[in-house]
């Protein structure tokens, strides 16, 4: 344990954290209505940077990348009309496939409600493409409905579907790819994260490998988390490869990438949205067999994890002031989970 790094904290206060953390207030999240383009985003967001930056020297691809668990329509368990097509044949594994079957100049959106009858509000492409979805709510009955835009936020049903779910691993939904957080074989992610585990002999040398860069490498774009809070970009979801090759990001982008490079490696790892006092705010949760789930880790002082929050962790430069305010977690409150 002792070979493991503390974590540094880089930048001015814990005053600035949240000053920065306040500007994902807007970020479109699942529950919260947003109504933007129907079509998918083509084009990342493109930010200056310098190119001879140490921080933004892109990472060699590492040649041992595990097996990945990406996300299949199978065909077996299939539910769909005219419009909308639903594939929840590995619904055990703890996710469903979703693709709009016709041309549309309208929103399209699907509901996922739970057992715990929390709903999780998506987008949906009109482009005859799959979306990935995850069951997160664990084991138990599951409504999904398929929505097409009418009016402003007024949505009519297009296909709704009910089903039982009891999941081969309580873990699945948070081992795999969704659309918010989005990788596959071929994803430099992925080949980042194995660079940064190669060599590490314990699960939590791994994550502190992975989250020391995610905190280190990527700088908190402040000017394009305004456009957000502004409107002046809405329904923005993390291309995950694009964030690492420019070094900048929002809170989204920091618990997307992480999460994406822990699942790759096989660690189970929740995405989370929720507040940190009264703004909404992304970060994330990962379980190892020894400790059970380790909750908003953000702090590791050479035997134990408390807090992980990969943003605070960039942001924030006065340690003491920053465990004052997190103190014991009740600062996070859990909305959704991903």
């Amino acid at each position: 344990m002792s070979r493991l790094l503390k974590i540094i904290f880089v930048l001015v206060s814990v005053v600035s954290a949240m000053v920065l953390l306040a500007s994902c207030d807007s970020i479109p999240i699942p529950g919260r209505e947003d109504i933007g383009s129907n079509q998918r985003p083509s084009d990342p967001v493109v930010v200056n940077i310098d190119a001879t930056s140490s921080s933004n020297t892109p990472i060699s691809p590492a040649p041992a990348i595990p097996i990945l668990l990406i996300p299949e329509a199978s065909g077996t368990l299939v539910e769909q009309n005219e419009r909308a097509l639903l594939d929840f044949s590995n619904k055990e594994d703890g996710y469903i496939m979703v693709r709009w079957l016709t041309e549309t100049d309208m929103q399209l959106r699907v509901r996922v409600t739970g057992p715990t009858g929390v709903f999780y509000t998506y987008r949906l492409w009109a482009d005859d493409q799959y979306e990935v979805f995850p069951l997160s709510d664990g084991s138990g009955q599951y409504s999904v409905m398929v929505l097409e835009q009418v009016e402003g936020t007024n949505f009519a049903l297009a296909l709704e579907v009910t089903f039982d779910v009891q999941l081969a691993d309580e873990f699945g939904p948070f081992l795999r790819p969704n659309q918010y957080v989005n990788f596959n074989e071929n994803s430099n992610v992925v080949a980042v994260a194995a660079q940064l585990v190669a060599g590490q002999e314990t699960l939590l040398d791994k994550i502190a490998s992975v989250y020391n860069f995610v905190a280190t490498h990527i700088t908190y774009d402040a000017e394009f988390a305004q456009k957000v809070v502004d409107g002046y970009v809405t329904g923005y979801i993390p291309d995950l490869d694009d964030v690492i090759a420019r070094g900048y990001g929002i809170c989204f982008d920091y618990a997307a990438v992480m999460t994406a490079m822990l699942r790759s490696q096989g660690i189970p790892t929740k995405m989370i949205f929720g507040y940190v006092g009264d703004v909404y705010h992304a970060w994330i949760n990962v379980h190892s067999e020894e400790t059970g789930w380790i909750n908003g880790v953000i702090l590791f002082d050479g035997h134990e994890w408390t807090l992980m929050d990969p943003t605070f962790e960039s942001t924030a430069g006065n340690a003491a002031a920053l465990q004052e305010f997190i103190g014991d977690g009740s600062n996070y409150i859990v909305k959704f989970l991903f």
